[in-house]
Formats: C-alpha cells, structure tokens, sequence
C-alpha cells in the first residue's frame, strides 16, 4: 500500500471526484473489477470520454448478462436501453436509468 492508500480506495476516490485518468490508472493496478465498480467506470467514461462509451457500455452490459444470476431478458433489455439512453445524455440527468443500472448490477 502506499503513502495514498490501496488502488481501490484511490479507485473510489477518483470516481468521487470525476477524474478518469486517476480512476483508470487505478483500476489497471487492480486488475479485474467488481461489477459495481466497472459500471462506475463505465459510467465515468460516459461523461469524460463520449468516443469510448460504447464499446465500455458494450463491455460492461456481456459482463452483467453472464454475472447476473436470474437475469431475465426484458431486464437485460432495460440495462441495455438504460446505458443507451446515457450516451445521448449527461450521466447526472439520466437518474432513473442509473437507478436501475445500480440495482441490478449488484
């Protein structure tokens, strides 16, 4: 551990506080993430780095369809519809989709 704590509470801290960069960095030392914290991360991207949200909402949606036990398909379908729904709009006004991406991702 060093001076600024473990990878994951710099991970936290960098998803805190909007810096992707830092939250990347720290995720790469980490090695795999939760499902949680890589949808923070995606989440992340989407208001950083428009260019590379898809391919990370893409990424993270497999994830969620083969880590989700009881996963129906009309709810996979709203994840999906969810995270599109957050490339045409800021993360902060997209409320109730990342209500349900935050309660079905866990």
């Amino acid at each position: 551990m060093t001076s600024q704590g473990s990878a994951h509470g710099r991970f936290t801290r960098a998803i805190q506080q909007r810096h992707l960069l830092n939250a990347e960095t720290a995720a790469r030392e980490l090695g795999r993430l939760g499902l949680d914290d890589a949808l923070e991360l995606t989440l992340l991207i989407a208001e950083r780095d428009r260019d590379r949200y898809e391919r990370a909402a893409l990424k993270w949606h497999a994830r969620f369809e083969l880590e989700t036990k009881g996963l129906t398909l009309a709810e996979s379908q709203l994840v999906l519809a969810a995270l599109n729904k957050l490339r045409a709009q800021p993360a902060e006004e997209a409320g109730v989709a990342l209500d349900l991406l935050r309660s079905r991702g866990r």
